[in-house]
């Protein structure tokens, strides 16, 4: 039986130390900061890059890989007859699993290409269920299922503190009913059949807090099989975040985690998301 590896890109926020163990390949997108471009890998963490953002004269651009990029891939991963599952951000926020799928013409390897409907945490709980399965010998078929099952069972939250980025990048466009000249809103919003939808808008810290009270009220009715909190810059809003989350799930690992670059270029400074899957 062949071996099946697991592609993803640089959008899913995973820490380094699960990525490495489960063999996940991660391909990198780009980040144009003042006209140079950098590689979205490991020597640009998220941290780094925040303060790049902060001194650049304009919003950097996001890109994604080259199509020639994902066929050399597959064909190196694929050589020794490894079937190759990739999976990648919703193609409403990017090209890049287009790319992916346009790439399975131009190789001789078997890959299925996945559009996970999510992005950051939300699309790494497919791939490390994946890659947990793949690395256990569980087939295409047997992933596949699995993991679409959690697609469909997946809610992302994301909170903006400011939207101004959102506005400058085009992605407001994707919030409907976003007022998009008032910049100092706090906006929480859901990311649902690939649509940033908002759900909560209001001004001062108490816009996430309320929220919050809300959402620990809905995830008492589910049996949770998995939370992640990310962010673009800790703040105090975070820490109680998953402290109360902690106490609700005390036998669960909750990552907090910075997000990528891809993220927050559009997400802006003191931006969160919480993300989790149930039953």
């Amino acid at each position: 039986m062949s071996k099946v590896k697991i592609v993803t890109d640089s959008s899913c926020t995973i820490e380094k130390s699960v990525r490495d163990d489960l063999n996940i390949t991660m391909i990198p997108l780009s980040v144009m900061i003042d006209d140079v471009v950098y590689p979205d890998d490991d020597n640009l963490s998220g941290e780094k890059f925040m303060d790049m953002m902060a001194g650049a004269k304009s919003l950097p651009k996001t890109s994604q890989p080259p199509i020639g990029y994902f066929a050399e891939l597959y064909d190196e991963l694929g050589k020794d007859g490894s079937q190759i599952i990739s999976i990648h951000m919703v193609h409403t926020l990017s090209g890049t699993v287009e790319a992916a799928r346009q790439a399975t013409f131009l190789t001789s390897s078997d890959v299925t290409v996945i559009d996970s409907g999510f992005i950051d945490q939300g699309l790494s709980f497919q791939v490390i269920r994946a890659a947990e399965m793949a690395n256990n010998g569980a087939s295409v078929e047997e992933i596949l299922a699995a993991i679409g099952k959690i697609k469909e069972n997946s809610y992302l939250f994301i909170g903006i503190s400011s939207l101004d980025n959102l506005v400058k990048g085009g992605r407001v466009s994707r919030a409907k009913g976003v007022i998009s000249n008032v910049l100092n809103m706090r906006v929480i919003m859901e990311l649902e059949n690939g649509l940033l939808t908002p759900i909560v808008k209001g001004r001062g810290k108490k816009t996430f807090t309320k929220w919050f009270e809300n959402f620990k009220d809905e995830l008492s009715k589910f049996t949770i099989r998995k939370i992640g909190i990310s962010h673009t810059g800790k703040t105090e809003f975070i820490e109680e975040a998953k402290q109360a989350l902690q106490e609700m799930f005390p036998d669960m690992e909750i990552p907090v985690l910075h997000t990528n670059p891809i993220v927050a270029t559009h997400a802006g400074k003191e931006a969160f998301a919480i993300m989790y899957y149930t039953e």
